[in-house]
C-alpha cells in the first residue's frame, strides 16, 4: 500500500508501507493493504508507519513541523496537530497540520 503525508507547505512523506495507524477523532485506527475506502478527520496525536524495511523510507525533514522518530527499525512515528485521511485503492493520503 502507498502512503503520502502532505502538509500545506510540501509532501513530507511518500513511500510504500505495510500499514499506517492514525489518530482518528474517535480513537487510533490502523489501515492495512486492501482496507475498505475511508475518509476521516484526525485529531492531535501520532501517526505510526510500519514497513518491512527502513531503507526505502524517505521523510522531508526540511518541511516537517516535527522530526520523525523511528521506534525501532520498522516503525516511523510522526506527531500531528490535526488533519484528514483518505484511503482508496491501496493509497493513503494524510493531509496533516
Amino acid at each position: 500500500m502507498y502512503l503520502e503525508i502532505v502538509s500545506p507547505e510540501a509532501t513530507l512523506f511518500s513511500s510504500e508501507v505495510d500499514s499506517v495507524s492514525v489518530p482518528g477523532v474517535n480513537g487510533q485506527f490502523e489501515m492495512l493493504k486492501d482496507h475498505a475506502p475511508i475518509v476521516s478527520l484526525l485529531r492531535e496525536g501520532t501517526i505510526k508507519i510500519k514497513t518491512h524495511t527502513q531503507s526505502h523510507l524517505e521523510f522531508d525533514h526540511l518541511h516537517a513541523q516535527v522530526v520523525p522518530h523511528f521506534d525501532d527499525k520498522k516503525v516511523l512515528t510522526v506527531k500531528i496537530n490535526s488533519g484528514t485521511v483518505e484511503m482508496k485503492d491501496n493509497k493513503v493520503i494524510v493531509l496533516a497540520d
